[in-house]
């Protein structure tokens, strides 16, 4: 009786670092995280949308913490991010 020899097989290659995301604001609801991911992408930044409650098509009503969510940015782009949102708003449009 002859056996076979099964190699094991190599290691799996390291996967790829993701970028780390931080969040650096948070807004009351999708109408107002839509216009900032909306200015932050003018502006080449490019940006996730979270929110930690339940889904629009599930509970369609949005009322105080409920409807918040939050804007997340490459760890990269958070202190560029963080002055295009404190120049909005203050009211200073004119960006550089």
């Amino acid at each position: 009786m002859s056996g076979r020899i099964i190699p094991f097989p190599g290691r799996r290659p390291e996967p790829e670092k993701r970028p780390a995301f931080v969040e650096v604001f948070r807004a009351r609801d999708q109408a107002e995280a839509l216009v900032i991911q909306g200015l932050l992408g003018a502006h080449g930044i490019t940006c996730l949308l979270r929110t930690t409650h339940l889904a629009p098509s599930v509970h369609p009503f949005t009322v105080g913490d409920l409807g918040e969510v939050r804007i997340l940015v490459a760890e990269a782009d958070g202190p560029e991010s963080r002055l295009l949102l404190s120049r909005y708003s203050t009211g200073d449009h004119a960006f550089p």
